[in-house]
């Protein structure tokens, strides 16, 4: 039996040059370092320049990781941008991160799911490559998160902050086991009825504005490792693998006390868990992509291992990916 299977041929990573601390946003807000990081896990975020949008974000990402798939930009069938924070209401950030590329063929468009952008947006993408229907894809997370917060809601506005990861897809064909490199399995859920516990207050189509973010913070704890831990078991029903079978354990990176309930409760080891929230805050959808290159590049992950991934988001949106490196 031979299944088409979207393989992952690179990964890269861009985060913007200015660090805001704990300790700066003290000065600024009654908070401080201690009570952040006891919370959050979160040392410090990046911040985008004024000039410098989620266009250009993700056009860095997308670039290292081609560069690390050995690609040329040409070679690229279709982009995915998974996005909350898009440079412009209309077109899409996706086409401008094609035209930054020099690509003007295929289809390139936005997704959004908040922080479960990027396990929407790649398995999005592993449908359409495994329908034929493309050969070659850019997937990508990217956000600056900075310019939609609150900077006077302490509950928030240490929470965020912005970055872009992306990864290259390619389609081939595989045996059709679990043993094939590449996304073995997805599964994605929404529910509407909790869009109060985080949203953003505004929108082109109700306020005219951008708005700034809100959330209850105790509410998305209270939902998040439950909704979480519900569609890893998918995975692992689907594929008849078990938390034993994981290599790598890389969860969207928006607070160590869920990503450390998540684990304890599915029964992944602590070392086979994936950090970044101390040094990038939660960069939505970009957290995942941007975890994942951090432990390519230092040799943690390596081929043939099996990676988990996990979100979960406004809305709320929830989902997770499988994939053999």
């Amino acid at each position: 039996m031979t299944a088409i299977r979207s393989v992952v041929l690179g990964c890269g990573s861009y985060l913007p040059e200015r660090v805001l601390t704990n300790a700066e946003l003290a000065a600024r807000i009654d908070t401080s370092d201690e009570w952040i990081v006891q919370r959050t896990g979160i040392r410090e975020r990046h911040i985008a320049a004024d000039d410098e949008f989620t266009s250009h974000l993700a056009i860095n990402a997308a670039r290292a990781a081609l560069a690390h798939a050995g690609l040329d930009a040409q070679a690229i069938d279709l982009i995915v941008v998974a996005t909350s924070t898009p440079d412009n209401t209309f077109p899409a950030t996706a086409v401008a991160v094609q035209h930054g590329l020099g690509i003007n063929h295929g289809v390139a468009f936005d997704l959004q799911a908040v922080c479960s952008g990027f396990v929407f947006a790649l398995a999005t993408a592993d449908n359409f490559l495994r329908a034929g229907a493309h050969k070659r894809a850019l997937v990508i997370g990217a956000e600056t998160f900075s310019r939609i917060l609150d900077w006077e809601d302490r509950g928030t506005c240490v929470l965020f902050g912005d970055g872009a990861g992306a990864v290259v897809l390619e389609a081939q064909p595989h045996a059709g086991t679990i043993n094939d490199p590449g996304v073995l399995t997805t599964h994605l859920r929404s529910d509407g009825r909790h869009k109060a516990k985080l949203f953003v207050d505004g929108g082109p189509g109700s306020t005219r504005t951008v708005g700034h973010l809100r959330m209850e913070g105790r509410e998305v704890f209270k939902h998040a490792v439950g909704m979480i831990t519900d569609v890893i078991v998918d995975a692992f029903n689907a594929t008849g693998l078990t938390a034993e079978d994981i290599n790598w354990f890389i969860p969207h990176q928006a607070n160590k006390r869920i990503i450390d309930a998540s684990a304890h409760k599915l029964h992944i080891a602590p070392q086979k868990v994936v950090l970044t929230v101390d040094g990038h805050g939660n960069t939505s959808a970009a957290s995942i992509p941007l975890a994942l290159s951090v432990a390519v590049k230092d040799g943690r992950v390596k081929k043939g291992d099996l990676v988990l991934f996990e979100a979960m988001g406004g809305g709320f949106t929830w989902g997770s990916a499988l994939v053999r490196w």
